[in-house]
């Protein structure tokens, strides 16, 4: 029988194993990348910018106002999800990943509502998150969770207006 377990990073090893887990993430974007998107040392996925955000997740989702979640299936790290605040009473979640070897357990959605679960008990009322259009097979489970389209914040860059999109949740 398999066992699936969701809980908070909590260890160096835990944040490790999401950190791999990010950048099996980042390997997945790139090779799923469109041709005709843009590129360059400025996008938010480029692979030193995203290594030194990797260097820092255990500060920018720190308790109490952020959360690291990872997923084990077995005991083996398979997905992870994390959040930090935006604004009082509003969170962002990003880098949600879920391993091809652990998909087909419901790791998504698990990691979702843990997530909700806990940002209810940090006092969030509002979660959103933003993400490429290409991505299309997750916001199916997005809308599932109870996402709702948003308007992109104001000073988003044009040149990606159509290219990335935003949904947020009430936690009520």
């Amino acid at each position: 029988m398999t066992h699936v377990a969701v809980r908070l990073a909590s260890s160096g090893d835990d944040i490790e194993a999401v950190r791999r887990l990010c950048r099996e993430w980042l390997e997945w974007h790139w090779e799923n990348y469109p041709s005709d998107w843009p590129r360059g040392d400025d996008h938010p996925m480029d692979p030193a910018g995203f290594e030194a955000t990797l260097k820092n997740l255990h500060v920018l989702h720190e308790r109490p106002l952020g959360g690291i979640f990872i997923a084990l299936v077995d005991g083996k790290p398979m997905g992870c999800i994390m959040y930090s605040q935006a604004s009082p009473g509003s969170a962002e979640f990003n880098r949600m990943f879920v391993s091809p070897a652990g998909r087909g357990h419901g790791l998504g959605r698990k990691l979702l509502d843990h997530m909700f679960k806990q940002m209810v008990a940090d006092g969030y009322a509002r979660v959103f998150y933003s993400s490429a259009t290409f991505l299309t097979h997750a916001r199916a489970m997005y809308e599932d969770a109870g996402f709702v389209p948003m308007p992109h914040p104001e000073g988003f860059p044009d040149e990606w207006r159509d290219k990335v999109y935003f949904m947020e949740r009430s936690l009520a």
